[in-house]
């Protein structure tokens, strides 16, 4: 019998049960059929950011904002990063500058910074933009 996992839905936050041998076949969310793990990352708000810690594959959050030149600077690698990553972690963005009140209670205080949740708890943190190699060995030092 295969392992289930749950994952939440990156659009409508419901919790998705399935297979972890088949998470590479492009899984669709049972509610609203759009893609469970997208492949890039997705953005979070307030409203479905706890929805998202739930379930079994950790979250890496990128805290960011539109005025930021190095925020800018490592959307790319971010972007890169979740493809490589599918199925092992999924990526989101957070918009401090939308989500003010969300940011402080995460403690951002300087941007870009990442933080990774695993089974609903902060276990790692990272302040700065990584090169693509430097974010991997990062999420492979924290298990990822």
């Amino acid at each position: 019998m295969t392992e289930a996992l749950l994952i939440p839905c990156p659009h409508c936050h419901s919790l998705n049960r399935l297979p972890a041998a088949r998470l590479d076949e492009a899984p669709r969310c049972g509610r609203c059929k759009s893609p469970v793990l997208p492949g890039s990352p997705f953005a979070v708000d307030a409203a479905g950011f706890a929805a998202q810690l739930r379930g079994d594959l950790p979250l890496l959050l990128d805290v960011w904002a539109d005025w930021c030149g190095p925020c800018k600077a490592f959307a790319p690698v971010f972007e890169q990063a979740a493809r490589e990553l599918s199925g092992r972690v999924r990526l989101a963005k957070l918009d401090s500058e939308a989500e003010p009140q969300l940011a402080g209670q995460l403690g951002i205080r300087s941007i870009p910074s990442l933080i990774l949740f695993r089974d609903g708890r902060e276990v790692a943190r990272q302040s700065g933009a990584l090169p693509l190699p430097q974010l991997l060995a990062w999420l492979r030092q924290q298990g990822v």
